[in-house]
């Protein structure tokens, strides 16, 4: 049973769980998205008394700041206690692609640490500080982040969702192949 969870899922077994789960949050009348937790968590510490943004019922959104917790409880588990420390198997072409833009020159996990690794560089930091500006800015603005419209909106058939997704496809067909190259 431990090598079935220690490997990757297979499209046709998580994509219908997620569905699975989707349906039983609408069953509830639930709207499931992750984005919405800091908003409940600056509501809890007394945002309210300073913007109306913050001034809503957060006691009913309890129940999502305890998947916040699953999700990170199953994080540390899944790393902690159900990974051998193998790096995971990523295409040839992604690791050649990556290796041509100067990226890595070799892959021993999911992230490359040149750039996920924090080397104290102004560039660096001016890159981290603007990307979580324009992201959190980015999921303000559209309501919420790419999976929650991705997921939640797209099977509650919203068509801000729709729109949303598009345009983080066109967003990152954008930033891949005409401004990514140019930062890097």
């Amino acid at each position: 049973m431990l090598e079935i969870i220690q490997k990757p899922w297979p499209w046709y077994i998580s994509g219908p769980l997620i569905a699975l789960i989707m349906y039983l949050l609408l069953r509830q009348g639930k709207d499931f998205g992750m984005s919405n937790n800091l908003r409940t968590m600056c509501s809890i510490v007394g945002a309210g008394k300073t913007s109306s943004f913050f001034r809503f019922d957060w006691k009913a959104q309890i129940w999502n700041l305890l998947v916040v917790l699953g999700t990170i409880i199953g994080g540390f588990i899944a790393h902690f206690c159900l990974s051998d420390g193998t790096p995971p198997a990523i295409n040839n072409a992604s690791i050649a692609d990556l290796q041509a833009l100067g990226i890595i020159d070799k892959l021993q996990g999911y992230m490359p640490d040149s750039l996920f690794l924090f080397d104290g560089s102004l560039f660096q930091f001016l890159l981290l500080s603007i990307g979580g500006l324009l992201i959190g800015f980015g999921t303000r603005y559209a309501g919420g982040c790419s999976s929650g419209h991705a997921i939640s909106g797209l099977s509650n058939f919203q068509l801000p969702s729709l729109i949303a997704v598009i345009g983080f496809f066109i967003g990152g067909i954008i930033m891949i192949h005409f401004i990514f190259p140019l930062i890097f």
